[in-house]
């Protein structure tokens, strides 16, 4: 059984371990926050309400800390093969220009916008596959033009791709 002071001791600890951070260590990529294995640190109600229990992420205590790692060393060679694949799908795509048509009016503004979806899909007609969760745009596509798009293949490959949107 617990005596008073244990009790006492316990409730006094919780009521004064108002943590203004915490460090959890994530399961997934989350965009604006990290790739999957580093530990970061968040406030502590976004970890507790959203990437804990989502599955995003894990607390970053010992225990998980040295499994973390442990898990790192065994993915690291798969990591390399993944990044190298990244690599190569860049080096694909090379300086290609895209061509996105799109319904413009006569000023040259387009009748909604361009998304990640019809960049995903002008590459995939090229014959590369990026999933569009992994492309961004510099500015939002509004208008005809030329812009770039951000390819996030691996945590360290990035690659510009150009486009060119036409007016039909």
């Amino acid at each position: 059984m617990f005596n008073v002071q244990t009790i006492q001791h316990s409730a006094f600890s919780i009521q004064n371990s108002k943590l203004t951070h915490m460090e959890v260590i994530l399961k997934t990529d989350i965009a604006g926050l990290g790739y999957k294995g580093d530990t970061v640190t968040v406030k502590p109600g976004f970890g507790r309400n959203y990437l804990i229990p989502q599955g995003f992420g894990m607390i970053a205590n010992e225990a998980n800390k040295k499994i973390q790692a442990e898990n790192s060393r065994q993915a690291a060679h798969k990591a390399d093969k993944i990044r190298k694949d990244a690599e190569q799908l860049a080096e694909g795509i090379g300086d290609i220009q895209l061509n996105i048509p799109a319904k413009a009016g006569e000023s040259g503004k387009i009748f909604g916008k361009v998304t990640t979806i019809q960049i995903a899909e002008a590459l995939r007609n090229k014959g590369f596959e990026v999933d569009r969760k992994k492309i961004s745009f510099d500015s939002e596509v509004k208008t005809v033009g030329e812009y770039t798009a951000t390819l996030d293949l691996h945590k360290e490959v990035k690659h510009k791709v150009r486009f060119k949107v036409a007016g039909d």
